[in-house]
């Protein structure tokens, strides 16, 4: 029908603009949060001991002695500008220092994601489909003890083990020259991205074995058997889409953890990344840095979540029915 794309389309516009309403409320309320911590953004460029004439004209340099209204929106014109200000300490740009971090940030995030996901997804079938068994059952018990288990804790578990005992591999640390040396910036992610690989597997191993058992008890399983299909072509032709699409929102949870986790593992490999820069914005009262990795990680975030709503609508029929009737 040549209507058919419009309530998808419809949707899809709907879901932008709560997108840049949730952008905007998350840069209203990390402006005013930054603007409640103790300190004065104008220490960041003046030694100690500066005169009340040094602060005033920081102040007056860095807008801090503009009302919070205005403040805030010269903070909006830059963040639509794409300009996120520059660094109080180093005088770099915001924008470019947060490219270079994401250099590391965001392949630790996918190959973490996918790593996990290539553990999850075979483990969790097979939790569900053997949960009669005693690997079904060890499966589903090592998994819930998997999320109880922190994910700086079980970093410096693997470094004990690989990096300290064994020897195999590095601590921690990145090449000076990033990924222009790509066998040394690999090998320094290994520990890195299997510490996150097997935290967030184990929190999406317990999804993958739920969907896969309300597919096996499915009437539409039942109804492809009775026909004749086997138990493996029923699930593989008639369960796998089924079963997928609750398990795409929690795919869209689980990578926005999987970002949020990376930047935790970043500090505990000493990683250059947004996390190291975060800690250090922190506690140099860099506000421009801080802000702009803060806003920069809540656009991610909502982006993910925008794209799983997305391909949920996409690939459920009943999603697209509801919306076209609706419509």
């Amino acid at each position: 029908m040549p209507n058919e794309g419009l309530p998808i389309l419809a949707y899809t516009l709907r879901r932008l603009v709560i997108l840049l309403l949730s952008l905007l409320i998350a840069a209203m309320v990390l402006f005013v949060l930054l603007r409640l911590l103790p300190g004065d953004p104008a220490n960041a460029l003046l030694g100690v001991g500066a005169t009340p004439e040094q602060i005033a004209a920081a102040r007056a340099q860095l807008g801090s002695d503009q009302p919070l209204a205005s403040q805030f929106l010269h903070y909006l014109d830059t963040l639509v500008r794409f300009d996120l200000g520059t660094s109080f300490v180093s005088r770099a740009s915001v924008l470019g220092e947060i490219g270079n971090r994401m250099a590391v940030t965001i392949p630790l995030t996918l190959l973490g994601f996918l790593l996990a996901l290539v553990i999850a997804i075979p483990l969790g079938v097979v939790a569900a489909v053997k949960s009669q068994t005693w690997y079904g059952w060890l499966i589903s018990v090592v998994s819930q003890l998997g999320i109880a288990i922190p994910v700086f804790w079980l970093g410096i578990l693997l470094v004990t083990v690989f990096a300290i005992n064994l020897r195999l591999l590095p601590s921690g640390g990145f090449p000076l020259r990033g990924w222009d040396n790509p066998g040394e910036a690999a090998v320094g992610m290994v520990l890195p991205v299997l510490t996150v690989a097997l935290v967030i597997a184990a929190s999406l191993l317990r999804y993958v074995r739920a969907a896969t058992l309300d597919v096996i008890d499915s009437d539409y399983i039942r109804t492809a058997r009775a026909l004749g299909s086997g138990f493996t072509e029923a699930l593989v032709k008639h369960g796998i889409r089924n079963g997928s699409v609750p398990i795409i929102s929690v795919l869209g949870i689980e990578l926005a953890s999987t970002f949020l986790g990376a930047v935790v593992v970043e500090r505990v490999f000493t990683l250059p990344g947004l996390g190291s820069m975060l800690l250090l914005a922190i506690q140099q009262r860099d506000y421009p840095n801080l802000q702009g990795v803060l806003i920069v990680s809540t656009l991610l975030v909502l982006l993910i979540g925008f794209a799983a709503d997305l391909l949920q609508r996409l690939v459920d029929p009943r999603l697209r029915e509801r919306a076209r009737g609706a419509a």
